[in-house]
Parts: C-alpha cells; structure tokens; sequence
C-alpha cells in the first residue's frame, strides 16, 4: 500500500510574475512542490507550469470550465461563487494607483513611499497600526513588542502595514511608471 499526502500552500511572493517564475523553477530544479496556481494584483492568472503566460487563455478556460461544472449542479458561476465564500470566507481587496504626471513624478513616488518609511502612520481610521514590513531592509517590526522578523524575499521598495482589526495596507511604488499603488485588505 503506497500513501501519498498531497499539501497545498500558499507562498508569498513581491508583485510581479517575474517572481512567481522563479517559483516555478525552483519547484522544478528541488522536485520537492508541484506549482498548481499563481495569481498578481495586475489580474494575471498561471496555471500550472505549462504555459508560461500570465495573459494567456487557460485562465478563459478554466473558467469555462467552472461555469460547466456549476451548470451541471444546476447553478450558476455566481451561484457557485457565493457557495466558495460561504463556505471558506468572505474576502476583500482593493488596489488604488495614484499617477503623478509632473516631470518628476517618479521623484514625487519616492518621496511618498519614503515618507511612509520615515514617519509611519500610528493608525488609520480608528485602527492602531501593529506591523511594519520593510521589504526594503528585510524585516518586519512588530510594534507592540518591538519584536523584529526577517523578511525572506528579495530587496524591494514596498512597506506593508498590519493593523490591530486584522486588516492591512501596502504601498509601493510602480517599476514602470511614475505611480504610487496602494493595496489593501
């Protein structure tokens, strides 16, 4: 009798499919992990290792094929959707951009980012802030323990911010253009 565990997980990555690929590699090189799915805040879907194209039509059919599967139940895509979120939770994100279209607009971005870097919010909208993570050095600070972690992910100009209510923000600035992105959960 042979048993075999399959886990899944979820790992971290910057944004940026270029860091997903890496993944993908590593998994093939080590033989250890199976890539099944990646996701970034740009909507690019990958899935599985065979097609290396975060634009590319398999995320359209795998679709298709979520919408045929929930037809045969006698429900709808939605239907099926809202099933997923009873069952496992409701979640929500946001993603915000903020151009800035002066002639030193990326000099602006930096400052802003940096900004937050210097002088971090204590709180936002009622909600005490509780984490820093600083991709820029590789750690998380947590505040109320003054405890700090390593950060295992290459160096980036991105801060994230953990509130007390569960929810967080981050911010960074664009790799190609002179904009601010905030997302938040």
């Amino acid at each position: 009798m042979r048993l075999e565990i399959s886990l899944l997980l979820t790992v971290d990555t910057l944004p940026g499919f270029k860091y997903i690929a890496e993944k993908i590699e590593e998994y093939k090189r080590e033989e250890a992990k199976i890539f099944q799915f990646g996701y970034e805040e740009s909507y690019g879907y990958l899935i599985g290792d065979f097609v290396s194209d975060k634009d590319a039509m398999q995320a359209a059919v795998m679709i298709a094929e979520a919408a045929a599967y929930y037809k045969q139940q006698g429900m709808t895509l939605y239907d099926g959707l809202i099933q997923l979120y009873e069952t496992y939770g409701y979640y929500k994100e946001a993603l915000t951009s903020f151009t800035l279209k002066r002639k030193d607009g990326t000099k602006q971005v930096s400052r802003i980012v940096s900004q937050f870097r210097e002088h971090p919010p204590a709180e936002i909208a009622g909600a005490a802030v509780e984490k820093i993570e600083d991709y820029l050095i590789g750690k998380k600070t947590n505040l109320l323990t003054v405890r700090q972690e390593v950060i295992d992910l290459p160096s980036s100009n991105m801060l994230k911010f953990w509130l007390q209510d569960g929810s967080w923000f981050a911010i960074r600035p664009s790799g190609t253009e002179p904009k601010v992105k905030v997302k938040s959960g």
